[in-house]
Protein backbone atom coordinates (compact mmCIF):
# COMPACT_ATOMS: atom_id res chain seq x y z
CA UNK A 1 0.00 0.00 0.00
CA UNK A 2 0.97 3.81 -0.93
CA UNK A 3 -0.43 6.36 0.89
CA UNK A 4 0.09 9.66 -1.13
CA UNK A 5 0.23 13.29 1.09
CA UNK A 6 -2.99 14.16 -0.59
CA UNK A 7 -4.95 10.92 0.98
CA UNK A 8 -3.80 11.74 4.73
CA UNK A 9 -5.70 13.31 7.18
CA UNK A 10 -4.38 16.63 8.73
CA UNK A 11 -5.97 19.00 11.23
CA UNK A 12 -4.74 21.52 13.59
CA UNK A 13 -5.15 20.82 17.37
CA UNK A 14 -5.15 24.18 19.35
CA UNK A 15 -3.11 24.22 22.64
CA UNK A 16 -2.37 20.54 22.11
CA UNK A 17 -2.08 18.41 25.42
CA UNK A 18 -2.38 21.48 27.35
CA UNK A 19 0.43 23.20 25.07
CA UNK A 20 0.78 26.68 23.90
CA UNK A 21 -0.60 27.82 20.00
CA UNK A 22 -1.96 25.39 17.66
CA UNK A 23 0.39 22.09 16.08
CA UNK A 24 -0.73 20.30 13.04
CA UNK A 25 -0.93 16.63 12.87
CA UNK A 26 -0.86 14.76 10.11
CA UNK A 27 -1.70 10.88 10.19
CA UNK A 28 1.04 9.17 8.20
CA UNK A 29 -1.00 5.98 7.63
CA UNK A 30 -4.56 6.75 8.52
CA UNK A 31 -6.14 5.80 12.12
CA UNK A 32 -6.20 2.10 11.57
CA UNK A 33 -2.82 1.39 12.42
CA UNK A 34 -1.03 -2.44 13.51
CA UNK A 35 -2.45 -3.29 16.37
CA UNK A 36 0.24 -2.25 18.88
CA UNK A 37 0.73 1.19 16.91
CA UNK A 38 -1.45 3.32 18.37
CA UNK A 39 0.06 6.91 16.61
CA UNK A 40 2.02 7.51 13.37
CA UNK A 41 1.83 11.32 12.61
CA UNK A 42 3.89 13.93 11.21
CA UNK A 43 3.70 16.55 13.91
CA UNK A 44 4.53 20.82 12.84
CA UNK A 45 5.09 23.23 15.74
CA UNK A 46 5.20 27.05 14.65
CA UNK A 47 7.59 29.60 16.69
CA UNK A 48 7.03 29.58 20.22
CA UNK A 49 4.35 27.07 19.89
CA UNK A 50 3.97 23.58 21.90
CA UNK A 51 2.80 19.97 22.73
CA UNK A 52 2.21 20.41 26.50
CA UNK A 53 3.50 17.72 28.98
CA UNK A 54 2.06 14.43 28.84
CA UNK A 55 2.96 10.73 30.31
CA UNK A 56 3.44 7.62 28.93
CA UNK A 57 2.22 4.53 30.70
CA UNK A 58 1.72 1.67 29.13
CA UNK A 59 3.15 2.54 25.56
CA UNK A 60 6.34 4.37 24.47
CA UNK A 61 6.44 7.51 22.32
CA UNK A 62 9.21 8.65 20.24
CA UNK A 63 9.89 11.78 18.71
CA UNK A 64 12.07 11.89 15.46
CA UNK A 65 12.96 15.37 14.88
CA UNK A 66 12.81 16.49 11.09
CA UNK A 67 13.51 20.22 10.80
CA UNK A 68 13.87 23.66 13.13
CA UNK A 69 14.91 23.52 17.01
CA UNK A 70 13.19 23.00 20.21
CA UNK A 71 13.43 22.49 23.54
CA UNK A 72 12.09 19.36 24.93
CA UNK A 73 11.14 18.30 28.86
CA UNK A 74 12.29 14.68 28.99
CA UNK A 75 10.96 13.82 32.31
CA UNK A 76 12.08 16.73 34.34
CA UNK A 77 15.15 17.37 32.30
CA UNK A 78 15.06 20.52 29.90
CA UNK A 79 17.09 19.54 26.31
CA UNK A 80 17.87 21.21 23.22
CA UNK A 81 16.82 19.36 20.44
CA UNK A 82 17.71 19.63 16.57
CA UNK A 83 17.22 17.33 13.53
CA UNK A 84 18.59 13.88 13.89
CA UNK A 85 17.56 14.03 17.49
CA UNK A 86 15.25 10.86 18.93
CA UNK A 87 13.48 11.26 21.63
CA UNK A 88 12.18 8.28 23.74
CA UNK A 89 9.23 8.66 26.63
CA UNK A 90 8.49 5.21 28.30
CA UNK A 91 7.62 3.77 31.51
CA UNK A 92 4.96 6.14 33.10
CA UNK A 93 8.01 9.17 32.39
CA UNK A 94 6.24 12.51 31.14
CA UNK A 95 7.63 14.79 28.47
CA UNK A 96 7.09 17.83 26.52
CA UNK A 97 8.29 19.99 23.19
CA UNK A 98 8.34 23.87 22.30
CA UNK A 99 9.67 25.21 19.38
CA UNK A 100 12.13 27.59 20.28
CA UNK A 101 13.50 29.11 17.23
CA UNK A 102 11.94 31.47 14.48
CA UNK A 103 11.24 28.40 11.96
CA UNK A 104 8.65 25.65 12.94
CA UNK A 105 9.73 22.69 14.66
CA UNK A 106 8.75 19.32 12.30
CA UNK A 107 9.29 15.76 13.51
CA UNK A 108 7.37 12.56 13.54
CA UNK A 109 5.70 11.13 16.02
CA UNK A 110 4.94 7.02 16.94
CA UNK A 111 3.54 5.73 19.88
CA UNK A 112 3.96 1.73 20.25
CA UNK A 113 1.61 0.06 23.16
CA UNK A 114 3.40 -2.75 25.36
CA UNK A 115 2.58 -6.07 24.40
Amino acid sequence: MVIKPEQMEKEVRAGMRGGKGACTVTQLAGKTLQRHCRLMAEILIPPCSSVGRHDHNGETEYYIVLEGAGTVDDDGVMVDVAPGDVIVTTGGAFHSVEATKHVDLRMIAVIVTDA
